[in-house]
């Protein structure tokens, strides 16, 4: 069987530079539409929100309109010093979310009225604590904050979702365009599971962990794909080491390591040292910016 590749330390240098000159040119040419967009909505949100409370000093006599509207629940939730998440904030109100369980159960949505005004952000709300109206120019300046808030979140996650959705499809296509068979997702739990060889499936479980792409090599072994997208030499950490490498060394422990050639698909900012433990640890690495490597090496199965 051909190995997979194993690559110098010169080599994961180069490939290390040129993901991060690829980053950065995509990060700065990034338009501001998104941003744009989201802060209209927010603003929108946010003015509704006032406008049904009373400028916040109302909350009670409003929550279950609030709470049953999906965009006023949102921005409810950043009435908060920091925001607090859907998650926690059923967990610290001991609350479901749901509107039909919210208007059935009036002291559930008090309950979660009291949980976000006991965290309000003073700073952006004085008047609330104050028990006073809001001035104009307070409450101008608590709305932009507000939506400039939930802009920047919005767009950071998607950001985040959207790269490693973005380079799960890149792979997708590469691998169809080589005339690859695309199968059904499925639980993986023995080799017989696995696609065939030509074949590869999304989203599946292989074993006791969840591999982004499975590829049927041509020599029957199975290639189990992460896509791994960083943002900073700090976060590739955790992308690679604490997740990539440790599924890696999961499916060689489920399956062998003469059957599962473990692989991260990486773009973004990585530390050389980083890469270079991935390696060790059992983790085959290919880049975004060059596929071909992935496809060569697959195709040397065939031999």
């Amino acid at each position: 069987m051909i190995p997979s590749p194993r690559w110098t330390d010169a080599e994961l240098e180069a490939n290390r530079v040129r993901s991060i000159d690829l980053f950065r040119q995509e990060r700065m040419q990034e338009p501001l539409e998104a941003y744009l967009r989201a802060f209209g909505e927010y603003r929108e949100a946010v003015e509704r929100l006032l406008a049904a409370s009373i400028d916040l000093l109302h909350l009670d006599h409003a929550a279950i309109s609030i709470l049953t509207d999906p965009s006023l629940l949102e921005a409810f939730r950043y009435l908060s010093g920091p925001p607090i998440s859907n998650d926690d904030l059923k967990t610290l109100s001991d609350a479901v979310l749901s509107p039909g369980r919210l208007r059935a159960n009036p002291e559930m949505a008090a309950r979660v009225v009291a949980v976000v005004r006991t965290g309000l952000d003073r700073r952006r709300f004085p008047w609330v604590a104050e028990n006073r109206e809001p001035t104009e120019s307070e409450k101008g300046a608590a709305v932009l904050a507000s939506a400039a808030l939930m802009a920047s979140s919005h767009v950071t996650a998607s950001r985040r979702n959207e790269g490693k959705t973005a380079q799960e499809l890149l792979v997708e296509q590469t691998l169809l365009a080589a005339q690859f068979e695309k199968v059904a997702t499925r639980a993986i739990r023995t080799l017989n599971e696995a696609p065939g060889p030509g074949q590869f499936c999304r989203e599946s479980m292989l074993g006791t962990r969840k591999a982004d792409l499975v590829v049927g090599c041509w020599d029957r072994r199975i290639l189990a794909v992460e896509c791994k997208v960083s943002n900073s030499a700090v976060n590739s950490v955790k992308r690679l080491n604490n997740d990539a490498a440790a599924k890696a060394e999961a499916w060689v422990r489920d399956f062998g390591l003469k059957q599962t050639v473990p692989a991260a698909v990486l773009s973004g900012v990585y530390k050389l040292h980083n890469l270079v433990e991935a390696q060790h640890r059992g983790l085959t690495l290919f880049w975004a910016h060059d596929l071909d490597a992935m496809l060569n090496w697959i195709q040397a199965t065939k031999k």
